[in-house]
């Protein structure tokens, strides 16, 4: 599953940053190319809980194969993309299905006991980084070229099939078993192993047998099902987790939002350097991704301490940035902050599926995909409008929301502490 990752994440950063050139040599205006752009964002806003719900229901094997052929066949349509109709069209199918990452991270969930999983995820989100790295380099060299753009697109639609066969040949018809075995050798391992163990047998009973009946009910039966468990979720106790990963992921994009505007304003240096500075956010954030496992040790397992420290530092690095004198300081903010990010976006994620319940995984990391939607929407109209103040405006803004969720996490940490499954009310 990291391969596939990887690959995902590469062929998708080698097309992206060179969609704006390409539906302006279309002849779009930029009111035309912004509308399109916000429209796949709506998309994704709205699908990435139907989708992840779906997979609950008909299994991830069907529904990662059917989101990686429809992306490909999005991004194939983009290859062919000679007006701007035909462009608006192919971002259809990918603003709908384009939740390969997500799924897999369920899939994951379903293989891994809860003790494993921030571990797990963190390797799997250091190996799709990794891509989104390499990514733009080989996308910047091959548009170079006569007719760049295609062919970029349709390599990027080549790996998405090559992903499909490589998730073909993962070992389905062991799965369950696997989890079994894994299950009664971590028995005695004390009672959060235990839930564990329930929670992964519960899974294998739902994407065994129920997902194989699901797959061939009809689609109205479906739908009717992924309605009733997003209510299920609407209805539940998990406003708050889902509050605080709207506030920190917002935090996170006002702080990128002007970056190299703000850099230049307040300390006259060049966009490029800006460029090699995120850069190098990135590759530290895949160091931070590795070293999860033995820093989660250090807490003892404890996600939810360590997010609340994760979130303090991310806090004070950017009230460090905010302030900072020197692009020296600058650096020395970035460097860590690095770090806090990776480590804070991947505990957020356990501890929504540990308090959440192991039975809806896949709607559970919908939601905080649509959840990190809204961020995406709502973080460039703040960061205009705090602009319009300081250059600053946008990282103190940052701040004073990553201290509302630091509070939320404070009056809440009973429950994160318990990690007691919260029930659903279809349950």
């Amino acid at each position: 599953l990291f391969l596939p990752s990887f690959q995902d994440l590469f062929g998708v950063s080698m097309v992206v940053p060179l969609m704006s050139l390409h539906i302006k040599s279309l002849g779009a205006s930029h009111t035309v190319a912004g509308i399109i752009g916000s429209l796949y964002g709506i998309m994704q806003l709205f699908s990435s809980t139907f989708v992840g719900c779906w997979s609950d229901i008909v299994g991830r094997r069907y529904s990662l194969l059917a989101c990686i052929l429809l992306s490909a066949l999005g991004y194939f349509l983009l290859g062919t993309s000679t007006t701007v109709f035909l462009f608006a069209i192919s971002r259809v199918p990918v603003g709908i299905f384009k939740h390969t990452l997500s799924i897999s991270k369920a899939l994951l969930s379903d293989l891994v006991s809860e003790r494993d999983r921030p571990l797990v995820m963190g390797r799997f989100n250091a190996a799709s980084s990794v891509g989104f790295i390499l990514g733009p380099v080989v996308g910047g060299y091959l548009t170079e070229l006569e007719g760049g753009f295609y062919q970029t697109s349709f390599i990027c639609a080549s790996i998405f099939l090559l992903n499909a066969v490589l998730v073909l040949m993962l070992p389905w018809s062991e799965e369950n078993t696997g989890n079994r075995e894994h299950q009664r050798g971590a028995k005695g391992t004390g009672s959060f192993s235990a839930k564990a163990s329930h929670g992964l047998r519960l899974k294998s009973a739902t994407n065994g047998a129920v997902a194989s009946d699901s797959l061939f009910q009809s689609p109205w039966i479906q739908v009717a099902t992924v309605l009733k468990r997003i209510k299920g979720i609407a209805c539940s106790d998990l406003w708050d987790i889902f509050l605080v990963r709207l506030l920190m992921s917002v935090t996170i994009l006002l702080y990128y939002s002007n970056f190299s505007l703000a850099l230049e304003e307040r300390f006259g240096v060049k966009p490029l350097f800006a460029g090699y500075l995120m850069s190098y956010s990135s590759a530290l954030g895949v160091l931070a991704g590795c070293l999860l496992g033995p820093i989660t040790r250090l807490y003892q397992h404890n996600t939810y301490r360590l997010l609340l420290h994760s979130s303090t530092l991310t806090c004070t690095l950017i009230l460090l940035y905010a302030s900072a004198l020197s692009i020296w300081m600058v650096i020395l903010s970035s460097t860590f902050l690095a770090f806090s990010t990776t480590i804070g976006r991947t505990c957020i994620l356990d501890l929504e599926l540990t308090i959440g319940g192991n039975e809806a995984s896949g709607t559970l990391l919908g939601v905080g995909q649509s959840v990190t939607s809204v961020g995406r929407i709502v973080a460039p109209l703040l960061a205009g409008v705090a602009q319009e103040f300081s250059p600053c405006g946008p990282p103190s803004l940052a701040v004073g929301l990553a201290l509302v969720a630091i509070l939320i996490m404070h009056a809440n940490k009973q429950k994160y502490r318990s990690h007691g499954n919260v029930k659903l009310k279809n349950q």
